[in-house]
Formats: C-alpha cells, structure tokens, sequence
C-alpha cells in the first residue's frame, strides 16, 4: 500500500461505489477500501442467515430474499452513464400506490385517471385533470405554453388543489418527503412529476424498477465497472494521516520493519468515506426503522400485485415524515418493507398503520439505524463524508447527497449528458 492514490474511498455503500466509479472514470487514481467483507455498507442487502437470523426452511433460499427498491430517476441516468446497467438484472414493480383516509388506492398519473380516480371527488377530479393537461403541455422554452404562470415563482399551494390531491401529487409522484415543497417555487415539482409520468409512459404498470437480487448487487456492480481503480474488502481502516491539517494518507493495518511494527499507508489526496469511518465528522440527526415483513399473500388491495410500492403521506396519520412500503414476490412468499424517520420513542408503534394495510404477516425482522449527515463540508482537510440512508424506498435522496459530494470533491456540478471515454478493466 505504499502507492499515491487521488482518491482513497471507505465504505462501499451506494454513495461511496458511484462517487468512486465516477471519478475513476474521470481519470482519477482510486483506491475503495471497506472494513466489511461484503459489498453495500449500511445498505448491504444481507440475507437471514448473515443478518443473524434462523429462519424456517420453508422461507426457501437466503438469496431470494436480498431485495430492496429502487426508482427510475437520477440513479437510472447514473447507471446508464457508467455503463454499470450490463452487470445487473431489473424487474418492474407492478403498480404505484397511495394511502388516502384509510385506504390505498393507485397513483393517477394521467388526466383519463384522474377523472376516474376514487381518490378526489367531482369538482377536484375536473381541477386535477386541468392540472395534469398544464404539466403535460407545459415547456419550459416555449412561453406560450405556461398560460401565464411563471412556475419559479408560483409555489404549488397556489394551484389550489385539495389537501388530498396535494398528497399524493406531491408524495406519491413528485416523491417529497415532508411539506416543505408546498411554500417553494413550483418548477422542480413540476419537473419532478414530469419524470414520473415520462417513466410510466416509459415502464407500462408503474415507474419503478428494482435489482433483482437486492441493493447489495448496485454497489457490486459499480465495483465491477471500476475503470482502473482498487477494490479491497475486509481491509481494517486504522485511521487518517493529516499534515498541516489536511489528509494524505489512510493507515490500515500493520506490517513489521526491523521487529517494530508500524501501520501500513496508502497515500492520497483526498478521502471520501461514509458517516461509520468518521464518528468525529459526523452527527446524528434522527433515526429510521425499517421492518422486512414476511407475507404469503400479496398486499391487500393491489390487484393481487406481485410487486409494489406504496406511500402513506404524512399528513394522513398526523405525522412529519411519510411512511414507505416496498413489496416484492420470491419464492412464494410477499417481502414487504415498511421504512420511516422515527418521530417517538415508540418506532414500531408508527409504523402500525403501515402493518395493517399488508395482511397476515408471518414474520417480521425490525431494525432501527441512526440518520447521519457530514458536520462540515470537506474542503478544508480534503476528507468528505457522505450521509446515511434515510427512510426513502426510491433512492432519490440517494442521488442528490452523490451530486453533493461530486460538486464538493471537483468543485464542479456532475454533469450526466456526456460521458467520458470508459476504460476497459
């Protein structure tokens, strides 16, 4: 380990495997390090036995059961910017889901549906589909399609829809997380629904797609697609090396020179790692539970769906954060996983209105993780941490802490529509 490295990554969760094939791609001498003897960090999709668990053998193969969800969207445009897309396998999620007054009901997403949709009455079936007629005729260089509207200073609370429509046009299509979108400008909404609806149009039943064996194999297949850069599992991190308060090296492990034993270093310029590498950079700024449900039925309500997402908007249970279910089919059974930002010291309570919409369930495994985020931005000792994952099923806020990182690392915004000459492994 006695190389100069550009760049040496902890951690092979998703945001550290993309940030590292991006930046091998650019040129940049990489060298990705985890402690961890398997891929996908916090969000490795470990199956039953690794997690610790004895389950019955008629739950069938640990691998069937390395699911997690994913959306198209940015993640979509990454993977197809590093060619990452020939190492995976995806399948589609069957249909889109929202939680209204105790029910779920499918996400309109077009102005026939909105019409028949039993989620608005009359008179906001007619105002919801006037709406999806402005988005779908809207173009941003063409001003005479915005009727007016200038969508950088109109906020969504100015259209005017009911409190229902709001959530699930705001949660279960533009996919915000609280409310704070209703107060701002209403263009990145707009965008956000336009890529929902363009990858409906796109995908058929709904605009989700997912790995077919799990999160772990994104993060795996990034490796794969290193471009010339350094891959080392099960490698010990021992701390950083600073000179005049900036980073240039990460020690890891030891190695013996006339009897003394002194930590190996590898030498770099900068260091990018996730928040587990930097207790002392990093805080915690929440909690999230996440229960994998075992089921032997599909979701009530779905149509008999093999594969869903559903979203419970805040505001329907009197909560700050909305509540997330992933499903899918493997091996006969139904694996719902239910995610949140926990608001009490009673999680699994919150999370109860989600258990009743899934049916029997024949298992559960719970666990509750802190939310972390970076306590300062990197550029004075050149040591950038990403943060944790949050309760999102659709990975967008996912892409957006990558782009943080990317601008802050090359001083530049990550720019998707050109890629560079890829190198071959």
């Amino acid at each position: 380990m006695d190389e100069k490295y550009d760049v040496v990554v902890l951690g092979t969760g998703l945001s550290e495997c993309v940030l590292s094939s991006l930046l091998s791609m650019e040129g940049k001498k990489v060298l990705h390090m985890d402690r961890n003897d398997y891929y996908g960090g916090e969000c490795a999709s470990l199956n039953l036995t690794q997690d610790g668990q004895s389950p019955p053998a008629d739950y069938g193969k640990d691998r069937d059961y390395n699911i997690d969800l994913m959306a198209n969207g940015e993640l979509v445009k990454i993977l197809l910017y590093t060619d990452v897309t020939r190492y995976l396998e995806f399948q589609q999620i069957a249909g889109s889901f929202v939680y209204r007054d105790g029910k779920i009901s499918k996400v309109p997403a077009t102005q026939m549906e909105a019409v028949t949709s039993p989620l608005m009455g009359f008179f906001e079936k007619r105002r919801a589909k006037s709406f999806f007629e402005f988005i779908q005729n809207y173009k941003h260089e063409d001003p005479n399609t915005h009727q007016g509207i200038d969508l950088e200073k109109t906020t969504m609370l100015q259209f005017g829809l009911e409190s229902g429509t709001q959530d699930f046009i705001g949660h279960a299509m533009a996919l915000h997380p609280d409310e704070e979108y209703l107060n701002k400008a209403a263009i990145e909404t707009f965008d956000r629904i336009t890529l929902y609806v363009s990858s409906l149009a796109k995908y058929g039943k709904s605009p989700y797609i997912y790995p077919m064996y799990g999160l772990s194999e994104l993060p795996q297949g990034f490796a794969s697609a290193i471009y010339g850069g350094t891959y080392m599992l099960d490698k010990p991190f021992d701390g950083l090396v600073m000179e005049n308060g900036i980073v240039v090296g990460v020690k890891s492990g030891q190695e013996v020179i006339f009897y003394f034993c002194s930590k190996k270093v590898a030498k770099c310029g900068m260091v990018i790692g996730d928040p587990s590498y930097f207790p002392d950079k990093s805080k915690v700024i929440g909690k999230v539970i996440r229960s994998i449900c075992l089921l032997k039925q599909p979701i009530p309500n779905t149509g008999d769906a093999d594969s869903c997402q559903i979203i419970i908007p805040q505001r329907q249970l009197s909560r700050k954060t909305d509540i997330y279910i992933a499903c899918v089919c493997a091996n006969g059974y139904y694996i719902a996983i239910v995610s949140t930002i926990c608001e009490t010291s009673l999680p699994e309570k919150e999370i109860e209105p989600a258990y009743a919409l899934l049916g029997h369930i024949c298992d559960k495994f719970v666990t509750i993780s802190d939310l972390k985020e970076p306590m300062d931005d990197g550029k004075h000792d050149n040591v950038f941490v990403t943060r944790t994952f949050d309760a999102t099923s659709h990975f967008e806020t996912v892409c957006n802490d990558i782009k943080d990182v990317y601008e802050r690392v090359t001083g530049k915004p990550l720019d998707l529509s050109n890629p560079p000459n890829k190198q071959q492994n």
